[in-house]
């Protein structure tokens, strides 16, 4: 399977094109705890990355008797802005891969959890805007965000792809849970010190720890 040629790479954002995830998560910890609901970075790390905040919103409230409020979506992205404006960093070597996509004619897009709005500060921050432009894919445009395929689907109906001819490139146990559930072949990114390896492996994502490994991994030329 590994050696099939994909027609559309599928690129999650957060994790994979920047990396945001040990700031957020830094901060949700924070939030969370203020709000009665005692919590760690780890834990958010390991079991809210690659979700949408009203996911994450959703199963606390059902869990927990803790309200976060109904304006907790909007004060945390409201935040934002602020949370990433001292530089964010692109994810080592990942341009040089999506410019190899680009370069031999393969179609690719960003699917994340996240708003197009974030996207527009992270991406912008990093640079790798104008390679995104064109194709930007939110859970806000499903109805179910990750670890449930929709989002994923949407994405390549939309490109115009099967399934079958998708490829995923994520970071998080959700997103790779989303990518196999759309039938779709999930490469699993575990370069950060974080990443919870053992539940990717689980979910059934092919594993790498360097951008640089990709090109090996998924023939594009």
């Amino acid at each position: 399977m590994r050696g099939v040629l994909p027609r559309l790479v599928i690129f999650d954002c957060d994790g994979i094109l920047v990396d945001t995830e040990n700031l957020a998560n830094r901060r949700l910890a924070e939030w969370l705890s203020a709000a009665g609901y005692p919590t760690s970075f780890e834990y958010c790390r390991k079991n809210f990355s690659g979700r949408s905040m009203a996911s994450v919103q959703k199963q606390i409230e059902e869990e927990t008797s803790v309200r976060l409020g109904a304006d907790f979506v909007e004060r945390w992205n409201a935040g934002l802005p602020d949370l990433f404006a001292h530089g964010v960093e692109a994810i080592p070597y990942v341009r040089d891969f999506v410019e190899a996509v680009r370069s031999v004619g393969i179609a690719y897009c960003v699917a994340t959890s996240a708003r197009v709005s974030k996207m527009h500060i992270t991406l912008g921050q990093t640079g790798l805007l104008p390679l995104f432009e064109h194709a930007m894919f939110s859970s806000t445009m499903v109805g179910r965000g990750k670890p449930f395929p929709d989002l994923f689907l949407h994405a390549a109906k939309t490109m115009g792809f099967a399934p079958t001819d998708c490829i995923v490139i994520e970071d998080s146990v959700a997103g790779t849970q989303a990518g196999i559930a759309a039938g779709m072949r999930v490469f699993s990114y575990h370069g950060d010190p974080y990443s919870d390896r053992e539940g990717l492996i689980q979910a059934g994502g092919i594993l790498f720890d360097d951008m640089r490994e990709l090109a090996g991994l998924v023939p594009i030329h």
